[in-house]
């Protein structure tokens, strides 16, 4: 039996492909940070409006996660993840041929359109293709390739854009998106017994839904209280990772402590790492022990004090930096125990459409974070301008970072209401 006729063996090869779709979408979406100077100089934006460019992915990416759900439950991961890649690709090659700022929002939401089917589409597939006790782990695994993909799109990005121009580097990603989505198409498909081989002992059988089925699902998703608290709380932390690697960390250390761009990548790089070793550690922790809220509870409020260390010393030492940079990349998956969470207390068939409620306000709070940050530093803004890009002061970063803390802290405290409620 080879790899293509064993449903154990072959559910690895489908998930690598639809991973590595993913793993494009987190450089695509984290690329920003690092670019940050190339784009304002190139554009002349402000601050805000470079948070508007950046939030452009992410409000596309928000926007579709219901109904990506509704596809991935009808249609399966095969043909949405294999689409998916192939929009994201054609909107990499417009940013990197655009030239000007409308062409550049228009494309990167393009990217944000492809990107947002993909996630939900692996989740739908590891619901397909693996037992409920592993749920929690695959979740976990998938995230830390959120984490790879970010570090990737730290001093790498860097290098590479420095090495061949960031237009030519884009055009790659293109290109990479293209050949990781034909790999999709051929290996993944929505159930074993789809691919014609034998059902996976303790995969439960996923039932085909109806329309009528999932405004049903839909219908109670939005009455159900633990379904906003859940929300809230991804919303909050994967909202303010993903604001703080993805733009806001690398020019907060360029303009605070004097860095340069690749000096500073170094930094979010360890929040990447963060990021790729703290979500599995956490899902495989939350599967091993059964329990999802107390890891979610106890994870939250270290996130909250660790952040909450930038707005109230303003500067601290450099190695404090890297050391939160890092933990807070970890401590996302905290968070990302949401997604399980819903999923485990929905029927089968719905289980699309539960996670891609919850993704969404992850998404929401990605695109909120960084233009508000931008208008925070916008108030505070010295008025000079070196190397084509506008300074902020210290003060201003303060402000901004105690949005982000302050969000992870009422996100601590929707995860301790879950669990009373659940008590």
């Amino acid at each position: 039996m080879n790899a293509l006729s064993d449903p154990t063996k072959r559910r690895w090869l489908a998930w690598g492909a639809l991973a590595t779709v993913f793993l494009l979408v987190n450089i695509h979406r984290l690329s920003t940070a690092v670019l940050s100077e190339r784009l304002s100089a190139g554009f002349g934006m402000t601050a805000a409006q470079l948070g508007t460019l950046h939030a452009s992915f992410f409000l596309v990416y928000a926007a579709i996660q219901v109904p990506t759900g509704v596809l991935a439950d009808r249609v399966g991961p095969r043909h949405v993840g294999s689409a998916g890649a192939v929009v994201l690709s054609l909107g990499a090659v417009g940013f990197a041929l655009g030239d000007g700022y409308l062409v550049a929002f228009l494309s990167r939401g393009l990217v944000g359109l492809g990107s947002g089917v993909i996630f939900v589409s692996i989740l739908r597939f590891c619901a397909n293709w693996y037992r409920a006790d592993e749920f929690g782990t695959m979740t976990g695994l998938t995230a830390g390739i959120a984490g790879l993909g970010a570090i990737l799109a730290t001093t790498p990005l860097a290098v590479g854009a420095e090495a061949f121009g960031w237009r030519r580097t884009m055009l790659g990603l293109a290109a990479a998106g293209l050949l990781a989505g034909a790999a999709v198409y051929v290996l993944a498909r929505s159930s074993p017994a789809d691919a014609g081989l034998e059902p996976i002992e303790g995969v439960p059988e996923q039932p085909s839904v109806s329309l009528s089925e999932t405004g049903a699902h839909l219908r109670t998703l939005g009455a159900d209280r633990d379904q906003w608290l859940l929300s809230a709380v991804f919303f909050a932390g994967m909202g303010t990772v993903l604001t703080l690697i993805g733009l806001w960390g690398v020019p907060y250390l360029v303009a605070i402590y004097g860095l340069d761009v690749t000096t500073a990548s170094y930094y979010t790089l360890l929040g990447s790492v963060g990021m790729l070793v703290g979500p599995p550690t956490i899902g495989w922790f939350s599967d091993r022990i059964g329990r999802r809220l107390p890891p979610m509870v106890v994870g939250l409020g270290f996130f909250a004090l660790v952040l909450g260390i930038i707005p109230a010393l303003g500067r601290p030492p450099l190695p404090a930096i890297a050391a939160i940079y890092f933990l807070c990349g970890f401590l996302v998956g905290a968070a990302v125990l949401a997604l399980s969470v819903v999923k485990d207390r929905y029927p089968p068939e719905a289980s699309g459409v539960a996670t891609a409620t919850v993704n969404t306000a992850g998404f929401v709070g990605a695109t909120v974070f960084p233009t508000i940050m931008g208008v925070a530093l916008d108030a505070y803004r010295t008025g000079d301008v070196v190397g084509g890009t506008v300074v902020y002061t210290e003060f201003g970063y303060r402000v901004a970072f105690a949005v982000l803390a302050g969000a992870v802290a009422l996100a601590f405290l929707c995860s301790l209401w879950l669990l009373v409620r659940e008590r």
